[in-house]
């Protein structure tokens, strides 16, 4: 059984002469929201005489004002905040209707580098064609999760991670249903879950390290993650596979 040093080995392995494509790819699926990072944020606070007011994308602050609410921007933005938010909305609908489309594309590309099959570019859009799947899966996924997390935190986070691996079940089979491939995931991750949670604890350090790169960082540790990511869901699959697919 592999553990998450050797997860981590094969990410490592399959992204050797690769990191230059690995980036792109990785950079244009954060942006498109495929890699479940933080989406667009927009916050307006006011307190002692002083309006805050900050825009969020992927966990790195895009604009942000602190001054005095009598001032002009502060009057625009207090002004302008009913517009403001509903733009934030619209563009979260709009990452996350995009994402669910780019997350199985994204698989796509790092399944086949996992696989030695020369992962090109275009494989982060080649969920297009299940675009409709792609987002009835991420929705119900979000869903879920969220009924398990008003029961308590710790249900939702097993959850989360029972449904991990649907991205990757729709990048190989895309003839499935969204409910089929979340179904598939929960069998695939049974008994599994603190393997993939021990993986991705792993990279705590790598990520508390990001964070003093102002994100710059995550451009090489968000491929490296998937890629072992990808790694974990090829080893499971194979184990599990005459288990998960005879239905």
């Amino acid at each position: 059984m592999k553990y998450a040093s050797d997860f981590r080995a094969d990410g490592r392995d399959a992204l050797r002469g690769k990191w230059g494509l690995a980036v792109l790819t990785g950079l244009i699926a954060v942006l498109l929201g495929g890699t479940g990072e933080e989406g667009p944020e927009f916050s307006l606070h006011t307190a002692g005489g002083r309006l805050q007011a900050t825009f969020d994308f992927s966990g790195v602050s895009v604009y942000s004002f602190d001054g005095p609410a009598d001032s002009a921007i502060a009057r625009f933005l207090a002004g302008s905040a009913v517009y403001l938010i509903l733009a934030a909305v619209l563009l979260a609908v709009i990452y996350f209707i995009v994402g669910s489309i780019i997350e199985i594309g994204y698989a796509r590309f790092n399944l086949n580098l996992i696989d030695r099959k020369e992962p090109v570019f275009s494989d982060v859009f080649s969920g297009i064609s299940v675009w409709s799947t792609a987002i009835a899966a991420r929705f119900l996924q979000t869903l879920y999760v969220l009924l398990w997390t008003l029961l308590l935190v710790i249900p939702g986070i097993i959850a989360a991670y029972s449904y991990a691996m649907t991205g990757y079940i729709l990048a190989e089979h895309p003839e499935l249903t969204a409910s089929e491939a979340i179904r598939r995931s929960k069998e695939m991750m049974s008994g599994r879950r603190w393997r993939l949670f021990c993986l991705h604890f792993s990279f705590i350090g790598w990520r508390l390290l990001c964070s003093l790169t102002m994100g710059i960082g995550l451009l090489w540790l968000i491929p490296y993650e998937k890629a072992s990511e990808a790694a974990f869901y090829r080893e499971i699959s194979g184990i599990g596979e005459s288990m998960v697919y005879q239905m």
